[in-house]
């Protein structure tokens, strides 16, 4: 039984009743207007109407970098960039709306200086910051948050990351990205940068309802829209979400991408604070877009990437609706069966609250929790060997084996001419990625106690605070092996005869598990880490100056175990009373498990100072100490012992960082340039690398970083670029990896957002690109880098109703984020995999304002 499954029993009930309870005392006891409650909600509901305005304009908020914006996110207050010594960035709802994202990390391909690999679709990316590693998958040194509480507690969980559990709607007032060390005191297992998506609070009266639909190939349709204002004067509320359906950005020629979202919250302003309720409830389908088929000829300098004919690397895909069902066992010995048309499934029942109270005397009590039901599942096809379908099939049923379609219009048919199969002769040993996730469930509480200080010397700030969560990682890996066609659009699975006309394969099944890599991946997670931590902050300003600090001292508790597949046995998985060949080796579960029970802790520091010239001009230092602690991917092999127990070295990742830099502004141009410096430790695994899966390095990088705007008159630019010099300097495991360039690390990304609007008309682009970078570690074959122009147009028909039309992917550029079967080199027949970003696609939007 789930820990949180009363929870999930009343989620909705309860927070029915809070609402309305909270509604009734609000209009039972209207404020008199003149009251400290009353004065609390103009002030908030002025704060925030220009936000909330700012959502409203159709993009035609100039792009600009707005140094005097106040910033809540990793700071002990509130305060502006100008006057802060923290790098952030800030993203409005309008930005969000033009830029042509397509989800949570596609966003913040957006923000300087970080690196986010968005080309999985809905989830599944791969993000970092300023040089640190991306060695596997994930975001392991960033957090992302809502309205400050993170979604998840670790930004790495295999096949589980935050981005796959966020969901960005017209609820999302705005983004502020923070880099650097300062995250390090404010949050638990975020050395590099905090995402903040901060919400929308009902503040100003009004709302929207927008219609997306996809042009040509691409088929998808959704519905937002969201609703806020006040109930009374002290009390307001706001609500949300979307609906979907489609066949998503790649055409996998069924509904693949369906389900929705609600979120909402409510705000009751009381004598010097308020307090509030947030609800979500997520149900959502989307595709998973794993790496594909792909030529890449030429040299490992000098590669030529192009599509394998009959699959194209930017639209194509291996789902297909002749491989929609698989049969495997679970952990507990168990049959089951999945709908690989599910993709990601992301569920969420999440309930939060926060509340502001003003304790007398200076001191502010600050208290916010968020509890979370997340479950779901993630399945998607791997092209484990890509090869010649003749001798992929002789490699399964033996010299003189032939092939049959299993699946498909031709199903039972013999192939003739496997050398004419799909147009290219090739197939595809497919891995199934089939993970079930019944518990991802977290809980988290926040609570500070913080007091305002006249000193004589300047005026300080003391923050006390107590972090405390609970993550639980519970999983069931099922994965099994297909042999398919190598098509990009309705790929038909394979049947293998051996000479002797026996057959080797069940339906395109090749095997239970994956014999390729050893039956690696049937395993079953079944963890809780459980994060304390004692805070403490203070920042004083006397004159120009403003300086802060803080320590934080993180402890974390693993507890639980874990368990694989470590043998094979005849099994008749499907129950029909007939053994096949592929149920004669099914990997089994020996009922042995390996336990989890290991404490960790460790101090972070962060120390910086701001210095402000005049009132646009400041430059400011940091350094920092933070960690991140080792979870799920120190398992089966990866660092943790025997008894349970983690080395320290391996169980914490300590990342420390120096900066500094410079701010301008004026009234039509704003400059912020930051040079850094990061010293990384990492301990690791990647279950896909064909090199090396396990990873004990550090890395040290430096580089600069350039955000600046311009705007004048109907023109406005915005963008930025980020020099990165990055190399491994040490690696227990492979140590002549020593000074090569961390794979997928370019020394060069960069985005600029121009846009121009004249009277009822708003044309704009958004161009990200990168420069090259290795495949891999060793450094060897080159993946080259890429630009993609997102352009849009949009017509106020109306001062309510606005159209506008999107392309991402104009130009349709090919951009690789990974090569997996061969990253560190080309192979003599030119086949790899890799992942590209998503080709062109199109779209109309028609938005009211209500």
């Amino acid at each position: 039984m789930h820990p949180l499954s009363t929870f999930r029993r009343n989620t909705l009930t309860a927070a029915v009743a809070l609402i309305c309870a909270a509604s009734f005392q609000a209009m039972a006891g209207t404020t008199d207007p003149g009251s400290p409650q009353a004065a609390a909600s103009t002030a908030a509901n002025a704060q925030a109407t220009s936000s909330d305005a700012s959502n409203q304009d159709n993009g035609k908020k100039k792009n600009v970098v707005n140094l005097q914006q106040t910033v809540v996110t990793a700071s002990p207050l509130p305060a502006t960039e100008m006057n802060s010594s923290i790098s952030v960035s800030t993203v409005d709802g309008g930005q969000i709306q033009t830029s042509g994202v397509q989800n949570a990390a596609d966003l913040l391909r957006t923000i300087p200086g970080i690196r986010s690999e968005s080309s999985g679709g809905a989830g599944n990316a791969n993000v970092s910051v300023r040089g640190l590693p991306v060695a596997s998958g994930g975001s392991k040194f960033v957090q992302f948050q809502v309205d400050g509480m993170p979604v998840l507690e670790f930004g790495d969980t295999a096949f589980a990351t935050p981005d796959t559990f966020l969901r960005t709607d017209y609820n999302i007032d705005h983004v502020e990205a923070v880099r650097g060390g300062s995250s390090s005191v404010f949050a638990s297992n975020a050395p590099g940068a905090i995402i903040n998506f901060i919400t929308k609070d009902g503040s100003s009266q009004g709302g929207n309802i927008g219609l997306t639909v996809g042009l040509g190939q691409y088929d998808a349709q959704r519905l937002d829209f969201d609703y806020g204002g006040p109930l009374t004067a002290s009390t307001r509320y706001h609500f949300g979400g979307f609906i979907q359906r489609g066949n998503g950005q790649k055409n996998t020629d069924y509904t693949s991408s369906s389900g929705g979202q609600l979120m909402g919250n409510l705000t009751h302003d009381i004598d010097g604070g308020f307090l509030r309720l947030n609800l979500q409830f997520t149900d959502t389908y989307d595709p998973v877009y794993l790496p594909v088929p792909v030529m890449i000829a030429g040299s490992n300098s000098d590669p030529h990437v192009s599509s394998i004919p009959g699959f194209n690397i930017q639209n194509g895909v291996l789902q297909s609706p002749y491989f929609t069902s698989d049969t495997a066992l679970n952990a507990q010995g168990q049959t089951i069966h999945t709908n690989i048309r599910d993709g990601y499934h992301t569920r969420v029942n999440a309930i939060g609250g926060e509340g502001k109270f003003s304790l007398g005397d200076d001191w502010t009590l600050h208290e916010q929790f968020r509890a979370a039901e997340n479950y779901g599942s993630f399945v998607g096809p791997y092209p484990a060997s890509v090869g010649t379908a003749s001798s992929l099939a002789q490699s399964i049923g033996g010299t003189g084996a032939t092939l049959a379609y299993a699946t498909g219009p031709q199903a039972g048919q013999k192939i003739a001419n496997p050398a004419a199969l799909a147009g290219n002769g090739l197939a595809s040993e497919t891995h199934l990625f089939n993970v079930s996730l019944p518990n991802m469930d977290n809980f988290t509480n926040n609570l500070s106690l913080s007091r305002a200080f006249d000193t004589g010397f300047g005026k300080a700030t003391l923050q006390l605070g107590y972090y405390h969560s609970q993550q639980n990682v519970v999983q069931d890996w099922h994965w099994n092996t297909y042999l398919q066609t190598v098509q990009g659009k309705d790929s038909a699975l394979l049947d293998v005869y051996s000479a002797s006309g026996q057959l080797e394969t069940q339906n395109g099944l090749v095997a239970y598990g994956e014999p390729l890599w050893g039956n690696c991946c049937n395993r079953y997670y079944n963890a809780k880490y459980m994060m304390d931590a004692p805070f403490v902050s203070m920042t004083w300003e006397t004159g120009p100056w403003r300086f802060d600090g803080g320590l934080r001292f993180d402890r974390i508790n693993g507890s639980g175990y874990y368990s694989g597949a470590t043998q094979t046995a005849t099994v008749d998985v499907d129950r029909n009373g007939v053994i096949s060949v592929p149920e004669q080796s099914v990997p089994v579960y020996t009922g042995a498990t390996s336990p989890i029970h290991y404490s960790k802790s460790h101090l972070e520091y962060s120390f910086g100072a701001n210095y402000s010239i005049d009132s646009n001009l400041a430059v400011f230092l940091r350094a920092s100490s933070g960690a991140r602690f080792n979870s799920d991917r120190l398992l089966f092999g990866g660092g943790i012992l025997a008894d349970g127990s983690v080395p320290q070295g391996v169980g914490v990742n300590v990342v420390k960082q120096y900066e500094g830099g410079v701010k301008w502004n004026t009234t039509h141009t704003s400059l912020f340039v930051t040079g850094f410096m990061a010293n990384t430790q990492e301990q690791n695994e990647d279950i896909t690398s064909t090199l090396q899966p396990f990873i004990s390095r550090q890395y040290h990088a430096r580089g600069v970083e350039f955000e600046g705007s311009f705007n004048y008159g109907h023109f406005s630019l915005a963008g930025g670029m980020t020099y990165t010099h990055s190399r491994i300097v040490s690696d227990a495991i492979t140590p002549a990896d020593v000074g090569n360039v961390p794979q997928r690390q370019a020394n060069w990304v960069y985005q600029f957002s121009p846009s121009y609007s004249w009277r009822a008309f708003n044309v704009g682009a958004t161009v990200i690109g990168t420069t090259k970078s290795y495949a891999s570690n060793p450094n060897g074959l080159v993946m080259p880098g890429y630009t993609q122009v997102n352009t849009y147009i949009s017509y106020d028909i109306n001062d309510r109703m606005t159209a506008s039309l999107s392309v991402n992917n104009l130009f349709n550029a090919i951009g690789l984020t990974e090569i997996d079967a061969s990253p560190a080199t080309v192979t003599t027949s030119g086949i790899n995999t890799a992942r590209s970003i998503l080709g062109r696609t199109i779209y109309i939007n028609w938005q009211y304002h209500l």
